[in-house]
């Protein structure tokens, strides 16, 4: 059964929740972890001045990709056109100011996220996202732009499986992906994710969904390393291997593909228990708050706003504005003036 507005919130403030409770601990090693919160390592959000848990870079960006996509969604209705990787380039852009570089390529300053003070601040952005769009220039598959595969371009592409049908996920997610991140595996792990998380809105069951994914994956080139680091994950979620050790063979999660894989495996693991699942995939070595939110993203997609416990509900900052993208993402194009001044056709 498709899902519905309980699993496109799901998906948005799940990769928030999981963004929140991995970034205290994204540069510590599992040792470090447990020295600092205890033998059951990091078991709730950590909560800052404003009494909730802030997010990253990683939800920022998410954010702005559900922008463009419903910028987008106002061009293709009202022009009959809309080149999407391009429109989500320019939202790219609106968040490049919110970090204190502007480009010059924006005529107009305009829309819902760049009006919105709290997001004009730093969290901790990636190098790569940083320089490539100060370049101004717009990376393709075709034409890289690097040769980055850092999980960059992976962890902000969910709303891309919410907005596109299956027929044209992956290949959106990778475009997305590819602005920033020029290395096949950086690309082709975002293409998994959006394709992945349209398969589970389509109504696919858990497993299904990544067997399909891992399947379309293999039909592009340079897939190789990720989809041998895929399987390996798929595996060790159906043998009694313990999840640290799983992890430790999967790796960190700073590339595309080690990410992709670690999220992959949480969910499955844990595929009917959203807690549990986001716990062991920040609770390790490397980039947890990547890989919370790529978890976060996937199960949450898939069990449902309901099911993330209601205190990280209640603490996670931005909450109400992924609720209200995740609404418009499902809802689509409407044409009213609030629309159209929220999601400009440019």
């Amino acid at each position: 059964m498709k899902k519905d507005k309980k699993h496109f919130r799901g998906c948005l403030i799940g990769g928030a929740v999981g963004d929140a409770l991995g970034w205290p601990v994204e540069f510590l090693k599992y040792q470090e972890i447990v020295k600092k919160y205890g033998s059951m390592s990091i078991t709730d959000l950590d909560l800052g001045n404003k009494d909730l848990a802030e997010i990253t870079d990683d939800t920022q960006m998410t954010m702005f990709t559900a922008e463009g996509l419903l910028r987008a969604a106002t061009r293709s209705s009202e022009k009959g056109e809309s080149n999407l990787p391009s429109v989500i380039f320019h939202a790219y852009q609106r968040w490049l100011v919110t970090q204190g570089y502007n480009t010059g390529i924006l005529q107009e300053l305009d829309g819902h996220l760049i009006n919105v003070s709290e997001l004009h601040q730093q969290r901790a952005p990636g190098n790569t996202c940083l320089s490539a769009l100060k370049s101004g220039k717009m990376g393709t598959i075709e034409e890289p732009i690097n040769n980055s595969k850092g999980c960059g371009g992976v962890m902000r592409v969910a709303p891309v499986g919410l907005y596109c049908s299956r027929e044209n996920a992956f290949q959106i997610g990778c475009e997305s992906a590819a602005l920033t991140h020029g290395h096949p595996s950086g690309y082709l792990s975002a293409g998994v994710l959006a394709y992945l998380i349209a398969c589970i809105i389509e109504g696919m069951e858990i497993e299904d969904a990544v067997t399909a994914s891992l399947e379309e994956l293999k039909k592009y080139n340079g897939h190789e390393e990720c989809s041998s680091l895929l399987e390996k994950a798929i595996a060790f979620s159906r043998d009694n291997t313990e999840p640290l050790t799983a992890l430790s063979q999967l790796g960190e999660g700073w590339v595309g593909e080690e990410a992709i894989a670690i999220a992959v495996y949480c969910s499955l693991k844990e595929r009917n228990d959203f807690k549990k699942a986001l716990l062991i995939s920040v609770n390790h070595d490397g980039d947890s708050d990547s890989t919370g939110a790529i978890a976060g993203n996937i199960l949450g997609a898939y069990l449902g706003i309901d099911a993330i416990p209601a205190p990280w509900l209640q603490k996670v900052e931005f909450a109400d504005l992924l609720i209200e993208l995740a609404d418009d993402l499902f809802t689509g194009y409407q044409d009213t003036e609030e629309w159209r001044s929220k999601y400009p056709g440019w």
